[in-house]
């Protein structure tokens, strides 16, 4: 098994799920698009073994680096890069014409707890958010310097924040007499911004802020729409396909490319509806209770 899958405790979400509908077999070759610690990629060499490789492609460079610290199976091929950049890192690594391909679009668990870039409310963080540290883009960036239109029309669209306008206009008068600069800051900002009677909901009252801030400073809906025509050709015929997301605006992406390619003959769907955790999952990994899985095969 990878070394980072039991060292870390990270737990891969809908891991049987994965495995039944991209059903490694052996020497098939896969891709893991979204490797973090390699939870399902572990699963998928377990079972593609003698011969069978994994390409494992990680954005995060700090996660490559601990990885890399100690030996990997030599059936894996770890890459640190962007799959928007699929295509180029499989020509480079001699995986073209692949059985199956992964991709898990959530945050790992220890980006949000363990890796300081703001990505969590909980505690007291620089508003980074970048999972590339090649990016320019900041989410302090973004709530010092964009306009109250702008940062309304981000925290709506890609948050849902049924307050956008109220929390942009705090931020703008805020900022006016301080630089906002970590994640405490801006959550208080959030906080006193709502309404108190909506101040305690099922979720974080600061969730949709961060989530659509993090959407931006990543490009994580213009990256997915890119890699998905490119899975289609680096998967063989009878080649499968499945996609795991967070969040709706990622899973309408998903659903509408897998309907437009199957009205092609490009794709048979083998999700009608969308895969979700059972109970016990949930209660064994809180996090993956908004996950959603689709999957496909090439025709």
């Amino acid at each position: 098994m990878s070394w980072g899958y039991k060292n870390m405790n990270h737990i891969p979400v809908l891991l049987k799920e994965v495995l039944e509908y991209l059903d490694p077999k052996s020497g098939e070759d896969f891709i893991d698009g979204t490797y973090g610690f390699g939870g399902h990629s572990a699963e998928l060499l377990e079972r593609n073994k003698p011969d069978g490789r994994v390409l494992g492609i990680e954005l995060d460079e700090d996660v490559v680096e601990i990885l890399k610290k100690e030996p990997l199976d030599e059936r894996l091929v770890l890459v640190q890069g962007s799959f928007a950049d699929l295509e180029k890192i499989a020509e480079e690594n001699n995986f073209n014409k692949v059985s199956g391909i992964l991709l898990d679009v959530g945050m790992s668990s220890w980006q949000i707890e363990e890796s300081g870039r703001g990505f969590s409310f909980r505690g007291d963080e620089p508003l980074d958010m970048r999972s590339d540290g090649e990016r320019e883009l900041t989410a302090e960036e973004i709530i010092n310097r964009w306009t109250e239109k702008e940062l309304t029309k981000i925290f709506d669209k890609y948050g849902g924040e049924r307050f956008a306008q109220r929390i942009a206009r705090a931020i703008c008068q805020e900022r006016k007499s301080e630089r906002i600069k970590t994640t405490r800051q801006l959550t208080e900002i959030i906080r006193k911004a709502i309404p108190a009677s909506q101040r305690h909901q099922k979720i974080h009252l600061a969730t949709r802020v961060f989530q659509a801030l993090r959407i931006v400073v990543n490009g994580e809906l213009e990256n997915l729409e890119r890699v998905l025509p490119q899975v289609l050709r680096l998967l063989e015929k009878g080649g499968r396909l499945a996609v795991i997301s967070f969040q709706s605006l990622e899973d309408k992406i998903v659903k509408n490319f897998f309907r437009e390619e199957a009205k092609k003959d490009g794709l048979k769907i083998l999700t009608e509806k969308p895969i979700v955790p059972g109970a016990e999952e949930v209660r064994d990994n809180p996090r993956s209770r908004s996950a959603k899985m689709r999957a496909a095969t090439k025709l």
